[in-house]
């Protein structure tokens, strides 16, 4: 006899067991199925093993300019396997920790693959054979898997995907990175600074496309300054492998070119994990590879709900927890706020870091506002210049009409922490009076979101 369950989970990465746990808390008999790694790909092959590798390139970096702080470091240098040993042990002991929580939480974990077979009933494929299960409300968290493109495929020995990347084969000389976005960036970033010759590879007109174009523009010169060779409005059209090197075909301004690589990274975005799941027998919409939902994460189909990656953009870990926390409450009978897709923070791990939420001066022009910008640059604070990292900008937005603030937007040290302040703000819909009367700390690198504000109104105290 089927096991019954109040809620099911296909899908254990940081949309689904944060789903899970959330309903166990509420008090729903809970299930989540896993078919391959408990923590999926984030804690398993994306933002945290990617973290932990970026962070030995920092510290490398860092170990380099030792005699601008008055140390000293001899024969510098690095154990590739040493730090991807690291990397790796990092994503188990999280993953391992997903397990626990969901051990703890009470949710009964099921190790398989899934199919839906008809409303709430569901059919999971173990290494003991089929077990039959049946849940009152579903939801699916499959995530997503990186795209591949006719001709780019990879095959992890030159041509790599992100996996072939956490677990490089070798240390490339000459490195080829299709795809500037966050995925990119941040593996462009991590081997330049270990030494090797890059070059990104960029279809849109600017590097980091989805940022503010400003804030592109200075990333991409601090890209250019560390070594980096930038190639926008350029499409890879086939490469060649043979022996030890590839050569990829790339147009740019109507014209091919031929250059030569050793491992080529593709990272042309992703694709939803919608196949073999049962979906078009129950009539659930699919658009382009990710299941189409209202604002609550319902699919249509009476008790399917659909969260994360598998469910559109923006593709990031933490808009997936919070849809997981929002569709859990739903379930037991909550009433929880629908999330609003502009006021989810973005953050890319390079060097230097890149975080952004709400609209960039760009859209927010284009949905008619009339806006204030204000600006302030890392060098005219105290903290940053006494960590040595003066290069950066932040960035902000405002409505000229009511003061709400529309967007924020940085890149240098540390923003991909600095950034939450701004997203608190948003989701208290504070106005600049409230930031502006907000005492900062000093010295703090969150000085500099004080100058930002005060900026656009032409009250900035330090520049």
């Amino acid at each position: 006899m089927a096991q019954t369950f109040d809620m099911v989970v296909i899908g254990s990465g940081p949309g689904g067991y944060v789903c899970a746990i959330r309903g166990a808390q509420l008090g729903l008999k809970v299930a989540c199925i896993e078919r391959e790694h408990l923590g999926g790909i984030c804690l398993n092959w994306g933002c945290i093993p990617t973290k932990a590798l970026l962070r030995s390139a920092e510290v490398f970096h860092l170990m380099h300019r030792a005699k601008e702080f008055g140390l000293s470091a001899d024969r510098i240098g690095y154990d590739l396997n040493a730090v991807v040993e690291r990397s790796r042990g990092v994503s188990k002991q999280l993953a391992g920790g997903v397990g626990h929580l969901l051990k703890k939480n009470k949710v009964t974990t099921i190790m398989g693959e899934a199919t839906l077979t008809g409303p709430g009933k569901i059919s999971v494929k173990t290494d003991k054979g089929t077990e039959e299960i049946t849940g009152k409300s579903v939801v699916l968290a499959t995530g997503a898997r990186a795209r591949e493109l006719p001709g780019l495929e990879p095959d992890g020995k030159l041509v790599w995907n992100y996996k072939h990347a956490l677990k490089p084969p070798h240390m490339p000389k000459k490195l080829l990175v299709i795809g500037s976005g966050a995925i990119g960036i941040e593996f462009a970033s991590f081997f330049n600074t270990l030494g090797a010759d890059t070059t990104v590879v960029e279809v849109m007109d600017r590097v980091l496309p989805v940022e503010d174009a400003e804030i592109s523009a200075l990333a991409k010169k601090q890209f250019v300054k560390q070594g980096m060779k930038i190639m926008e409005k350029a499409t890879v059209k086939k490469l060649d492998r043979a022996g030890n090197k590839v050569t990829a075909h790339i147009e740019t301004g109507g014209k091919t070119q031929t250059h030569e690589f050793d491992t080529v990274i593709s990272a042309v975005g992703i694709v939803g994990n919608v196949e073999n799941l049962g979906l078009e027998k129950l009539g659930v919409k699919i658009d382009r590879t990710h299941v189409v939902t209202d604002e609550y994460c319902r699919t249509g189909v009476e008790g399917l709900y659909a969260i994360g990656d598998v469910a559109g953009a923006p593709w990031l870990a933490h808009k997936a927890s919070h849809e997981g926390v929002m569709v859990a409450e739903l379930i037991a009978g909550g009433k929880p706020h629908p999330i609003k897709p502009n006021s989810v923070a973005g953050c890319t791990y390079c060097h230097p870091q890149v975080a952004s939420v709400g609209l960039t001066e760009e859209k927010a022009k284009a949905a008619g506002y009339d806006i204030k910008i204000g600006r302030f640059p890392f060098i005219g604070n105290g903290k940053a210049i006494a960590l040595g990292e003066p290069e950066g900008l932040i960035k902000t937005i405002f409505d000229a009409k009511t003061g709400e603030l529309l967007g924020a937007h940085m890149v240098g040290a540390e923003v991909t922490e600095l950034i939450q302040g701004y997203v608190i703000g948003r989701t208290l819909e504070t106005t600049e009076v409230e930031l502006m009367e907000t005492i900062f700390p000093h010295p703090t690198l969150s000085e500099m979101m004080h100058e930002a504000t005060l900026s656009a109104y032409g009250r900035a105290i330090h520049f």
